[in-house]
């Protein structure tokens, strides 16, 4: 029993005429560069020389008049619903649409980037990664190690903003690292929050470094950071949350 490309090619066209049907126009395709090319080509042949014996019979006149106007075979187009429905179609789209969401995801993610957001972000996958265990071990009030990081290291206005100045700390460490420079982190007992203090970036536009006053956040997998600049240094509140769990604190201090 023939197969679907059999019963096409028993009726294939001998013109190269745009609107074939796809089905068509794949199993001739085949035929041409398979098995069948042979037997088709003969096929081809003898369908184009009983086309020129057809189109050399005499018509009369009153007969050709009745088919001047007339479309035998329509031409059967594509409705666009049926091109949207396609799968292949579909596909494409849905792709598209990813991938733009996830660049409009990282353009409103860096829109409101400042000089060192990187290096911010840098130090939370360090909070992230990093136990108490590797800190040296130090209770007290955190407003009091701007004079620590001072007298021992060197490191000048290395403070704790008035927000976070009473939190209780379990230790802290001075380390550097490759981008962020002279770090120093601290652990406190709040919620496990973690502080980083380190050096401001300059602008790369102007060359200068811009201080702020206010807190400005970053976020990366899970952990959320709220900083702020001031005398050339940032200082970072770090927690594993999200940015309504760190304003909760900024707010509680202006009231």
């Amino acid at each position: 029993m023939p197969d679907k490309s059999d019963v096409l090619l028993g009726c294939a066209p001998i013109t190269e005429k745009p609107g074939i049907d796809r089905a068509m126009r794949m199993a001739i395709q085949s035929a041409r560069h398979g098995k069948k090319a042979v037997a088709f080509g003969h096929q081809q042949a003898f369908d184009a020389a009983v086309a020129r014996v057809v189109h050399e019979i005499p018509v009369d006149a009153q007969v050709a008049e009745w088919f001047a106007n007339e479309n035998l075979i329509p031409v059967v187009r594509r409705r666009w619903k049926k091109i949207l429905l396609n799968p292949v179609v579909i596909a494409i789209a849905l792709a598209l649409l990813v991938i733009g969401g996830v660049f409009a995801y990282r353009v409103h993610e860096h829109l409101l980037d400042f000089p060192g957001a990187d290096k911010a972000r840098r130090l939370l996958s360090v909070g992230a990664s990093n136990r108490s265990v590797l800190l040296d071990p130090l209770k007290t009030d955190a407003g009091s190690l701007s004079d620590l990081y001072f007298m021992k290291h060197r490191l000048e206005h290395y403070n704790i903003p008035a927000e976070f100045a009473e939190f209780k700390t379990l230790g802290t460490r001075v380390f550097d690292d490759d981008e962020a420079r002279r770090v120093a982190q601290i652990w406190v007992v709040e919620k496990r929050m973690q502080f980083f203090i380190f050096p401001a970036e300059a602008d790369p536009k102007t060359g200068k470094v811009t201080d702020f006053a206010d807190w400005r956040f970053v976020e990366l997998e899970g952990w959320t950071g709220a900083v702020t600049q001031r005398n050339g240094v940032c200082f970072m509140a770090a927690i594993r949350g999200r940015e309504k769990d760190l304003q909760a604190y900024l707010d509680k201090k202006k009231q």
